[in-house]
């Protein structure tokens, strides 16, 4: 796509290398580099064989492509958090774009009926609604209710499903296939990287003790604790390695849809090369807070 390469075009190797000289010159370069990034897999979401799909995606692609939009919608939002050096907000927002990129590729390397559990599980909720609607409640006797009643059933019918239909999600406790996303994320990935991502991620939505030492209290030197009021600065740690776990879905997902050229896999190369060479000469340079 023109745009694609109209962005990439940019980056010849006397711009990347004076903009790699400095920590200062690193983190600005990778905000630039992560938003162009994110443009690339918008562009990449909008490809389309015609001759595979001449008008749209059906239910087996879908739902791969919706968590496709989803990674580069979260990384466009981190990547403003970043430029507004605001490192709390940006962990609070890569948790979900990890377990959306490592839902897509794990989704990419499985057959129909995978997919078609991993639409199922998404209805735990809403069957809830359903069974609270036989039960009399009154709130779907207000327009709130009646509006979100209505979503619930255009969206069963449009699936063909019925309230009979998931008794394997039930049993599954509707997690997908019975897995954890543990169990799905290492089938993905270095599972000694849940830890140390995801896993520590999770503090900043559950609220954890960690977590609000590490952003929203200051230690006294009486050990006490006072509040902290300010954003931690942000740099090219909290957002490179999160670009090592997109890069494959989207290569999956080319290929899956017939459109993954020689062009295509130079372009995703590229992104995965000039990634790890920000980390390596940040690692490098980077010597502490106060170094």
């Amino acid at each position: 796509m023109d745009e694609i390469e109209k962005i990439i075009s940019r980056y010849d190797e006397e711009y990347v290398g004076k903009s790699l000289r400095s920590l200062d010159d690193i983190n600005r370069f990778t905000g630039t580099f992560v938003r162009d990034v994110a443009e690339i897999y918008d562009c990449i979401t909008r490809i389309r064989n015609v001759d595979r799909n001449p008008t749209g995606f059906s239910l087996e692609d879908a739902p791969i492509l919706g968590l496709l939009t989803r990674i580069w919608k979260l990384l466009k939002e981190i990547v403003n958090y970043y430029e507004q050096d605001n490192a709390e907000i940006i962990s609070i927002l890569e948790r979900p774009l990890i377990e959306a990129a490592v839902t897509a590729e794990y989704l990419l390397m499985s057959d129909s009926d995978v997919i078609e559990d991993y639409r199922k599980c998404s209805y735990k909720d809403r069957l809830r609604i359903l069974r609270e609607l036989k039960e009399g409640s009154r709130f779907f006797e207000t327009k709130a209710g009646k509006r979100l009643l209505k979503s619930v059933q255009e969206k069963m019918d449009l699936e063909g499903f019925s309230e009979d239909d998931f008794k394997e999600q039930k049993k599954n406790r509707w997690k997908l296939q019975g897995k954890t996303f543990f169990d799905i994320f290492k089938e993905i990935t270095d599972e000694d990287l849940y830890k140390y991502t995801y896993g520590m991620m999770s503090e900043s939505i559950h609220g954890s003790w960690n977590e609000s030492m590490d952003w929203c209290l200051q230690k006294n030197e009486d050990s006490t604790f006072t509040v902290y009021p300010f954003y931690h600065e942000a740099d090219a740690r909290y957002i490179c390695p999160t670009l090592k776990f997109c890069n494959e879905s989207y290569r999956l997902w080319l290929e899956r849809i017939d459109c993954l050229d020689e062009n295509m896999i130079n372009v995703l190369d590229w992104i995965e090369r000039v990634n790890n060479r920000i980390f390596m000469i940040f690692d490098q340079k980077y010597d502490g807070p106060n170094g």
